[in-house]
């Protein structure tokens, strides 16, 4: 009994020798939040004065800028709770898939913590939000501590600490100097905004550094418990998983001709571009007497002359499944759970070319053509892009058939139809919603049509997005191996 108390009191006490500098960190954070909480709580007049200070001078320099407040709510977005929610829920489906559970627990009890910390806090304090001459964003809620300092804080540092072990040592630094870099500048666009005092975002770091240190050292405290060794948390929570929390541990070449490749697509770009404003231009200008411009005409013409309440309704869901926010949607869960299920960057790297391609070749094919939208009633009202090609379809046609581009050959299972099903239905409900409400000819649509099968065809002829997926499902044999099975059947082959 001695021999096993010496067993575990060794370990314990390694990982207390080895945490208590940290530990005296986490317990600072927290009085420090402690302190912080008081201050604003009694209003202590010394802190109003400099918070208030802050605030009027920031929003002096920074509301005059307009190209600076779109900067600095691109970075506050980045602290959000969408994003947030997000990145935490795609690591821990990843982490899950990998069959990391131990990780994906600590991102959840970390993330909720976060999340029930924020809003109780709030409460208890009810501190308004500042006043400021020249408001620039309006946001509800109470004030104090700031939900994106501490929500970046908290996800960011546990994103960090999970992933780690990924990075090469060289890595790791740098990694933690961007970490806290973006930490820092979406706690000063809440003050810089003007949504936030100068102590609501300092008390909102303390407390994520606090929380984060707690559930960090709980973790290493859980690995101690089952025999695991006691680690740096600059090392990573678990570097035994350093394979599994790699995005593509098993890929050794992105492309086999990489600058071939760049320079066929940027080519292959040109030539897309051309084929469509030409046809572009046709239907637009120079199609007058044909079945096409007949078309163009009879279709819109013909869904204005049946529009009803409960269609507007239908139609205007329909069109949203094909806008920028959708689309992005999709392709943000998609593309994890691709590199998380066939640890593969090319197949993501198809994705990516194929939305950005579209996006690109819609705009310049869309201000290079310039046609007017349809003479009827525009439900949707002025918008800033012209007729041809449809955006929405477009994108729609580009995502759903490059997802089925992918899943389709890499499973032989019932459900891959689906992927194909979604690739024909999600394009032609937004193309006959966009045509209902008086956005698009049909010749807009056949242009969209052309831009998918054009772009996606040179993309696929280029990247081969599924070919390094088939050779990482194979499992490789190692030469010991074949040796191994050469002597096995000399054996076998000798009589006797």
């Amino acid at each position: 009994m001695g021999a096993v108390r010496d067993v575990l009191r060794r370990p314990l006490g390694h990982f207390t020798e080895r945490t208590l500098a940290g530990l005296a960190l986490v317990l600072g954070a927290g009085v420090g939040f402690g302190l912080v909480l008081v201050l604003v709580r009694v209003r202590w007049s010394p802190l109003y004065a400099v918070d208030h200070g802050v605030a009027q001078w920031l929003n002096a320099q920074v509301a005059p800028i307009g190209p600076l407040v779109t900067v600095l709510n691109a970075i506050t977005d980045l602290g959000g709770r969408p994003v947030i929610v997000w990145l935490i829920t795609v690591a821990v489906v990843g982490l899950l898939i990998r069959r990391q559970g131990r990780l994906a627990v600590f991102l959840i009890v970390t993330g909720a913590g976060a999340l029930i910390l924020d809003p109780s806090l709030k409460t208890l304090v009810d501190r308004l939000r500042p006043e400021v001459t020249v408001p620039i964003g309006t946001y509800a809620g109470q004030s104090f501590p700031s939900g994106h300092a501490l929500g970046s804080m908290v996800a960011y540092g546990a994103l960090l600490l999970v992933f780690l072990p990924a990075m090469a040592a060289r890595w790791r630094r740098p990694a933690m100097v961007l970490v806290g870099v973006v930490v820092f500048l979406i706690g000063f666009t809440r003050v810089a905004l003007g949504v936030h005092f100068l102590s609501d975002v300092i008390g909102a770091w303390l407390l994520g550094a606090a929380w984060l240190g707690v559930t960090a050292y709980a973790f290493q405290l859980w690995r101690v418990e089952r025999g695991r060794p006691t680690t740096a948390l600059t090392d990573g929570l678990e570097p035994e998983a350093a394979h599994e929390v790699a995005p593509a541990p098993d890929e050794k070449k992105l492309l086999p001709h990489a600058r071939a490749g760049v320079a066929e697509i940027i080519v292959g770009w040109v030539l897309v571009f051309g084929a469509l404003y030409a046809f572009g231009m046709f239907v637009s200008y120079h199609a007058q007497g044909t079945f096409l411009a007949t078309l163009d005409e009879t279709v819109p013409a013909w869904f204005a002359q049946r529009g009803t309440p409960l269609l507007d309704e239908v139609s205007w869901w329909w069109s949203k499944a094909g806008d920028t926010h959708a689309i992005l949607l999709v392709s943000m869960v998609f593309c994890p759970l691709v590199l998380a299920v066939w640890r593969r960057w090319r197949p993501v790297l198809f994705v990516a070319l194929t939305m950005f391609g579209e996006l690109t070749l819609f705009l310049a094919a869309a201000a290079a053509v310039d046609r007017p939208r349809p003479p009827v009633e525009n439900l949707d009202g002025p918008m800033p892009t012209s007729s041809f090609p449809s955006g929405h379809i477009a994108a729609t046609l580009c995502l759903w058939v490059a997802i089925a581009v992918i899943v389709f050959p890499c499973t032989d299972r019932w459900w891959r139809w689906i992927f194909v099903a979604l690739a024909v239905v999600m394009p032609v409900g937004v193309a006959v919603s966009r045509m209902y409400r008086g956005m698009h000819h049909p010749t807009d649509f056949m242009g969209a049509i052309l831009l998918t099968t054009l772009w996606i065809g040179l993309l696929y002829w280029v990247l081969r997005p599924n070919e390094d997926v088939h050779e990482g499902n194979q499992p490789a044999i190692e030469s010991e191996e074949v040796d191994t099975l050469d002597d096995e059947l000399a054996k076998a082959s000798r009589p006797g």
